[in-house]
């Protein structure tokens, strides 16, 4: 069994919705031998991702920068997990109300130092709430599930 870490910051029921969609995905029936674990960033320790098989990284942007909660956790486990970690697959989306660039440029430029692999191109959802933004989220937990089942990642 691979086990895939969601790490969500999800402030409101928005947010909450977008990270339930890619539980959703990970989950999908056509995907076995894959268990999805949605954290807040507050509750994910070092051990979690050193343990996990992937991630999934879920912000809100927060004054064109990743949520405070996001950015304590890689504050907590940067180092723990840097030499344990290298390579590990993973995956971003973005709940932005502008255009989520800053945000996107802190989440990689702290998992380049982490040596992750971005296997996927980051899932932006800007400006008002769309009803889409949730099957862009299912869509990535489905895919990304699928390619760690698969092995390719």
């Amino acid at each position: 069994m691979k086990n895939i870490l969601l790490i969500a910051h999800a402030p409101s029921e928005n947010t909450r919705t977008m990270a339930q969609a890619v539980v959703r995905g990970c989950q999908h029936p056509d995907i076995s031998g894959i268990q999805c674990q949605w954290l807040s960033p507050f509750d994910t320790d070092a051990e979690a991702v050193k343990q996990c098989h992937g991630i999934i990284l879920g912000t809100t942007e927060n004054l064109g920068y990743m949520s405070g909660a996001l950015k304590d956790f890689f504050d907590r486990i940067y180092y723990p997990c840097l030499e344990a970690c290298q390579g590990k697959p993973a995956a971003l989306y973005i709940r932005a109300g502008h255009d989520g660039t800053g945000t996107q440029r802190a989440v990689d430029t702290i998992c380049t130092g982490l040596k992750w692999n971005f296997v996927l191109p980051t899932t932006l959802c800007r400006g008002p709430w769309q009803s889409d933004f949730s099957s862009q989220c299912e869509t990535l937990g489905t895919t990304f599930a699928a390619g760690l089942e698969a092995g390719i990642f």
